[in-house]
């Protein structure tokens, strides 16, 4: 065999396995074909114990996914997958991640087998062009995705992937980098932040199991307001905001999947709010559904 055609076959083998899954993807996207836009939700996760547990808040997130059309498919932004660079989870199978420590057994016994979608995380990294966009087949679901779809769906019948956080983007990078998701909203994915807008885990106050600090109250109340007005730049600057925000959002890793919800928003588009409640002194419960 010549060079020329060395290098040829050699490029086949690189292409083939890519040419397949962009022909799935293609299948799979004219199968669904066009929807009405889907809504988009913030989900206030809390503990991972609200997995298991049939509370207020577990019963908020099973309304919700009773009220919510049937998706073909889930794309999760969760405040547990945190990376350099931006990701998509590409595995067929993904696995049930227990990522926290010092619960019962019965959370650890927990397993959310929904499928995943590798054609969608290959049309997820293709649409999204504000950064490159890897494809990850070692991550799987974290419980800020599993712990709150499990009560939206819980026949785990329904591909979910998650797109991770990358650590060295802005808070405005994040938002423009969540507006294009838009084209999936009307291919029927419905696309969940999963965090908190206050989470403050260092000075929780385990005699406050139903109320909050005067600070954590007001920095919920007032992103509710912004968010309602539409006031996206207040909440993309939230650091600016002063000490109240401080002390709420000490890292933002729970508030930015906030922002890829808020990204989403198309204009005069619905918000509304559910779980508005903020417990421990420093953690919101508050969620979000536009649409």
């Amino acid at each position: 065999m010549n060079r020329r055609k060395f290098l040829l076959s050699s490029l086949a083998l690189l292409i083939t396995p890519y040419a397949i899954k962009v022909n799935a993807l293609q299948n799979i996207v004219s199968h669904w074909g066009n929807t009405p836009s889907m809504p988009v939700l913030f989900l206030g996760h809390g503990s991972p114990m609200n997995a298991i547990e049939l509370n207020e808040f577990s019963r908020g997130w099973q309304q919700i996914g009773k009220s919510l059309p049937v998706p073909n498919a889930i794309l999760c932004v969760s405040a547990h997958w945190e990376t350099r660079g931006t990701f998509v989870t590409a595995t067929e199978k993904p696995r049930t991640i227990h990522d926290f420590g010092g619960f019962p057994q019965a959370l650890f016994d927990v397993q959310y087998p929904a499928p995943g979608s590798p054609e969608l995380a290959i049309e997820t990294s293709k649409i999204i062009t504000h950064t490159n966009v890897g494809l990850d087949e070692r991550w799987g679901l974290d419980h800020g995705a599993w712990s709150v779809i499990r009560h939206l769906y819980p026949n785990a019948d329904i591909p979910v992937i998650q797109l991770s956080l990358d650590y060295g983007k802005s808070p405005r990078e994040h938002y423009e980098l969540a507006a294009g998701l838009a084209a999936l909203r009307k291919k029927g994915v419905l696309i969940i932040g999963s965090g908190n807008i206050v989470h403050n885990l260092r000075i929780i106050d385990w005699k406050k199991p139903d109320s909050g600090y005067d600070w954590a109250v007001e920095t919920d109340s007032k992103m509710r307001q912004w968010i309602a007005e539409g006031n996206h730049q207040a909440l993309i600057d939230y650091k600016k905001a002063g000490k109240a925000f401080e002390q709420s959002v000490p890292t933002p890793e729970h508030y930015l999947p906030l922002l890829y919800t808020l990204g989403l928003q198309e204009k005069n588009e619905d918000v509304s709010f559910f779980n508005t409640k903020t417990i421990m002194g420093s953690i919101s419960m508050t969620s979000v559904k536009i649409g």
